[in-house]
């Protein structure tokens, strides 16, 4: 069987790249070159929440479970992806009006991908003004039992807004749940199609980039 894979996860690169205001910078410099040593070693400097990457529960509760702490199962999940890119403004509030009809009566076992195309805007001042998620219908997702989502934008919060109380987070994350931040491509992913978000398997980690892609049959 062919299997096809859909890359979800920007590019890591230091001269064009987005990240939440006050989180360390990426960087990416040589350590060891062929010319000079006859191998090359790079030296990178990331944070847990740098570019495409995946929120642990601690994040945001200190008791709650760290990135090493969830099953890997818990990220190879089948996607539901909600496109409300027609819908959305510079730091538009997404309801659950916006989501509902995508949502209802679905398996439980999933992870919800919310598009906006916002990802065109990597790299560029503009990405920070994305919109988000308002945070009763987070919790609404998890009261019908999402653990998962993920959303092509900064945060599924508005990033340093009037709103800025991490309403979504605390709902998602407070229940045990998963988030995904800084996808793209969700334009591409077929219905059906499962995705792969596993972290690397950082001790005690809050968080962790990823190389989320989708396999489509």
């Amino acid at each position: 069987m062919t299997v096809q894979s859909i890359d979800l996860s920007h590019p890591l690169d230091p001269f064009n790249i987005s990240f939440y205001p006050g989180d360390p910078p990426y960087t990416c410099s040589p350590h060891a070159t062929v010319p000079e040593h006859g191998y090359s070693v790079q030296a990178l400097s990331v944070c847990t929440h740098t570019g495409t990457h995946v929120d642990a529960p601690s994040h945001f509760f200190a008791q709650a479970k760290s990135i090493d702490q969830i099953p890997l199962t818990s990220f190879i999940r089948p996607a539901i992806v909600v496109d409300v890119s027609q819908k959305v403004a510079p730091r538009g509030r997404i309801t659950w009006d916006d989501l509902s009809l995508s949502i209802d009566d679905r398996p439980e076992a999933v992870i919800v991908l919310i598009r906006t195309d916002w990802c065109k805007h990597w790299g560029k001042p503009e990405y920070v003004n994305h919109p988000f998620l308002d945070a009763d219908a987070a919790r609404q997702l998890v009261a019908r039992g999402v653990s998962a989502i993920g959303i092509d934008t900064l945060s599924p919060d508005e990033t340093e807004g009037s709103a800025n109380d991490f309403g979504v987070h605390q709902a998602i994350l407070g229940a045990g749940g998963l988030i995904v931040e800084n996808l793209r491509n969700l334009a591409t992913i077929p219905e059906g199609a499962l995705v792969n978000f596993v972290p690397l398997n950082l001790r005690g980690g809050d968080g962790s980039p990823v190389r989320a892609f989708a396999y489509v049959p």
